[in-house]
């Protein structure tokens, strides 16, 4: 099996589960919404700030990369946005089909693998959303150079990432048990110690690969912050596990 398959299967055992991650919106949230009164997250806790977003989403052509969950795309429904999802995840694609029907909206939604070319035409897009999920994949540049095609002239990509911190601690977080890379399709300790605890198959990246690989497709970088991981000893020491991004084509 590929792994981007095992990590489909993985994650639809998480939304079963109760996975944060996979849990629809609430009808009062979406009403909120409408109101203009909305957040939402490309990492663990911190919220992407107003001036990342147009001014008006209403019209706008808008791509949930790896980002079903039925958590951002309903907002952007209920500000006037034409929503497309694309996740490898048939649960979380089955959680935004849930909402769209309880708030009577449209969006198409592709089960696909972001590994793979995005089945879009070039210049489609004014935003793309895109929470931390390429932990997912092995190869990260491509993505990028692929949202860069099907934005359009001026189009926004804002990306959530895992700076790869994570990967070097045991599952309390307390001791160092792995180099970086971490990339277990090459190490099989630590393929194995995915395994051990459900985790599907993960990769750490690099600022080479995520941010200045954004640069090296043509991206222009607009801002970043920083966040941790909400929780835990790296969280309790203020360690910042995750980066966000907005970028412009």
């Amino acid at each position: 099996m590929k792994y981007q398959d095992i990590n489909a299967k993985t994650i639809d055992d998480w939304v079963r589960d109760g996975w944060q991650w996979g849990i629809p919106i609430d009808h009062a949230t979406y009403q909120a919404a409408q109101a203009g009164q909305w957040s939402m997250v490309l990492t663990p806790t911190k919220e992407v700030p107003r001036a990342w977003f147009p001014a008006k989403l209403q019209g706008q052509q808008v791509l949930g990369l790896a980002a079903g969950g039925g958590q951002q795309m309903p907002i952007f429904a209920a500000l006037g946005a034409v929503g497309t999802i694309l996740d490898y995840s048939s649960k979380q694609i089955d959680s935004e089909v849930m909402v769209v029907q309880r708030e009577h909206y449209s969006i198409k939604t592709i089960r696909g693998d972001m590994s793979q070319p995005l089945p879009f035409a070039d210049n489609s897009f004014d935003l793309i959303f895109h929470p931390v999920s390429n932990v997912y994949i092995a190869e990260v540049r491509p993505v990028w150079a692929e949202c860069y095609r099907i934005l359009k002239p001026g189009g926004r990509l804002l990306a959530g990432l895992d700076n790869g911190v994570n990967f070097l601690f045991d599952d309390d977080e307390s001791q160092v048990k792995f180099s970086l890379p971490f990339d277990p399709l090459t190490y099989p300790e630590q393929m194995a110690s995915l395994q051990a605890s459900d985790s599907g198959v993960q990769f750490s990246h690099t600022l080479d690969e995520q941010i200045r690989g954004q640069l090296q497709a043509g991206f222009k970088l607009r801002d970043i912050y920083e966040d941790t991981n909400g929780a835990g000893f790296l969280h309790e020491h203020g360690v910042p596990t995750f980066w966000a991004t907005w970028a412009e084509k």
